[in-house]
């Protein structure tokens, strides 16, 4: 079985509280609409920065989160100097120091993280699929360079569409480009 590929460069997801320290009043709007039904890419973008280095023009997925999330590369990682850890969306524990600069002012916490490979899959079509009982898969990508990419979690997603995430190196390493495929191999 194919599943569509996701290429995630680095990005941010802010919480309510953040959001107004970072940009006050000023209203996101929608560049792009995601493969996941109400995610979008919006205008606003943020530096991350760090003592060592800072990037510029990351930009900010909406919409608000309960959480403040940065999800970098390991590239990324180095070109900052700290080691985040990887991590499901989400699960902050460990996650690195950054600080996150918008134009109405900055945060400094710990929330840079490498995403986990993940399926987005609403519940139903996991079920319908028979891997109601399967929580991580195998990917087999790539047509030039051809690799196996291990442990690939399932992420439930009410109302989701089947789509793979993976970051920006794993892409790079394989010549993957959005919207490419992959063959799901069970583990």
């Amino acid at each position: 079985m194919n599943v569509l590929l996701g290429v995630s460069n680095r990005h941010i997801h802010l919480n309510n509280e953040d959001y107004k320290i970072l940009f006050g009043d000023i209203q996101p709007e929608k560049v792009k609409d995601l493969v996941q039904p109400g995610q979008y890419a919006s205008n606003l973008k943020v530096s991350i920065k760090t003592e060592k280095n800072t990037i510029n023009n990351v930009r900010v997925l909406m919409p608000i989160r309960p959480y403040t999330q940065v999800e970098i590369s390991k590239t990324d990682s180095y070109t900052l100097g700290i080691k985040p850890p990887i991590r499901a969306s989400g699960d902050l524990e460990g996650a690195a120091p950054i600080t996150i600069v918008g134009p109405c002012g900055e945060i400094t916490k710990n929330c840079a993280i490498i995403a986990e490979r993940h399926i987005h899959i609403d519940p139903k079509e996991r079920e319908r699929l028979g891997f109601s009982f399967i929580n991580k898969v195998s990917l087999k990508v790539g047509d030039e360079k051809r690799a196996i990419l291990h442990d690939v979690y399932f992420k439930d997603n009410v109302g989701g569409v089947l789509e793979c995430h993976i970051d920006t190196d794993d892409a790079n390493a394989n010549l993957i480009n959005n919207g490419d495929y992959a063959e799901i191999i069970l583990d």
